[in-house]
């Protein structure tokens, strides 16, 4: 059957038609991307919180579903459709880390090392984050590199020693990844030779760089405006 999704009944059937097919894929195939969808659905469309945190957390702990367990560590933070819990969205994050999802290894290295209002009552371990943070720039994670760039340009006393060299190998994979903050710290890097050599033809090469990636962000964000899709 096709449908007419300029009609307002077309696009409430072909909705509630995908509900029930993700319900049958979650909960009789056993399919754990049908029960991520499913959860997707309760959250998106029928802004269900309290069922979809049910549904990530079931297919985080029963299928290790990596993505699951990083929407449910969110929901926990948060307090979405259900109690806020720090202690319980870092051990989510920790699973889905665990199970390859970049974003929650990310997330769970900034909970060790910043001071978000809502975390300020957690006590930091800078080893522990640097070491999820490491793993979810191993996994191409653009922000996580470039944070731990900062880490090394700046140094934690105490804790992490100012690394120039380092600082350096991150902002450059963060930029590589298109992160343009990073880009535009290769560039200066290579304009003063901080980690690297003095360079001042790949400083402007970098630095163009950035600038594209700032023209295209302008765009994009003028494209979004225009057509009233909200920014993510």
């Amino acid at each position: 059957m096709a449908f007419d999704l300029k009609k307002e009944e077309d696009v409430k059937e072909f909705l509630d038609n995908l509900g029930i097919e993700y319900r049958f894929g979650c909960f009789s195939e056993k399919r754990p991307d049908s029960c991520h969808l499913l959860g997707d659905y309760l959250e998106g469309v029928k802004k269900d919180f309290e069922k979809a945190s049910k549904v990530f957390r079931s297919n985080c702990d029963e299928s290790h579903y990596g993505r699951s367990c990083y929407k449910f560590a969110n929901y926990s933070f948060l307090g979405k459709g259900l109690k806020q819990n720090m202690d319980e969205a870092y051990s989510y994050y920790l699973k889905g880390c665990s199970a390859g999802d970049s974003d929650s290894c990310l997330n769970g290295g900034l909970m060790c090392v910043s001071n978000t209002p809502t975390n300020i009552q957690r006590r930091k371990d800078y080893e522990k984050g640097l070491e999820l943070l490491e793993k979810a720039c191993s996994g191409n994670n653009a922000f996580s590199c470039y944070y731990i760039s900062g880490m090394f340009i700046q140094g934690i006393k105490d804790h992490i020693e100012k690394d120039m060299q380092k600082a350096f190998d991150y902002s450059l994979k963060a930029c590589n990844l298109g992160n343009m903050y990073a880009c535009a710290n290769v560039s200066q890097m290579f304009r003063k030779g901080d980690g690297t050599a003095k360079d001042e033809e790949r400083s402007d090469e970098y630095k163009k760089k950035a600038l594209d990636m700032q023209e295209e962000f302008k765009q994009q964000a003028q494209i979004e405006f225009q057509q009233g899709t909200p920014q993510t």
